[in-house]
């Protein structure tokens, strides 16, 4: 390691100066979050995650090279990763979580495009209201609205 990279700082707890209680300080590097956080989900038919990420859940198209397509907004989107050990009210745990400003709007699309409700909608002790479905890949998703 450089010499630039370190620092000593006195470690006598009176501040003063002595060669024997002096320790090196490597600063570290703080990593700035100011991309983006995606998660890749492996998919065969990439026009099947457009009819329900595009069609059903209204997300825009924000890339596609035909075999890798990317959904979002281009206005604002908040990317999070949850780890979790269940999925609350005895669920399991869902593979995506997408949040939504209108969720019978959603809940009505998925019904009508014939999609199984795999639980809910509920209202949750959390504050959220939700439903769980599986996309075309059978990755669970979880459709929420928060409630106010």
């Amino acid at each position: 390691m450089s010499g630039r990279n370190r620092s000593t700082r006195d470690s006598r707890p009176d501040g003063l100066s002595d060669r024997r209680h002096r320790q090196t300080v490597v600063p570290t590097r703080g990593l700035q979050h100011e991309g983006r956080i995606v998660a890749n989900v492996a998919a065969s038919d990439t026009a099947a995650a457009r009819s329900f990420y595009r069609d059903l859940l209204g997300l825009e198209p924000l890339m596609d090279f035909g075999w890798f397509a990317t959904y979002g907004s281009s206005e604002t989107m908040q990317a999070q990763i949850s780890f979790a050990s269940e999925g609350g009210s005895g669920t399991p745990v869902p593979d995506l979580s997408i949040e939504v400003d209108d969720l019978d709007e959603a809940l009505r699309r998925m019904k009508a495009a014939r999609i199984a409700i795999e639980y809910g909608p509920a209202d949750e002790p959390w504050g959220v209201r939700r439903f769980f479905v599986r996309d075309p890949f059978g990755k669970l998703i979880n459709i929420l609205e928060h409630r106010s």
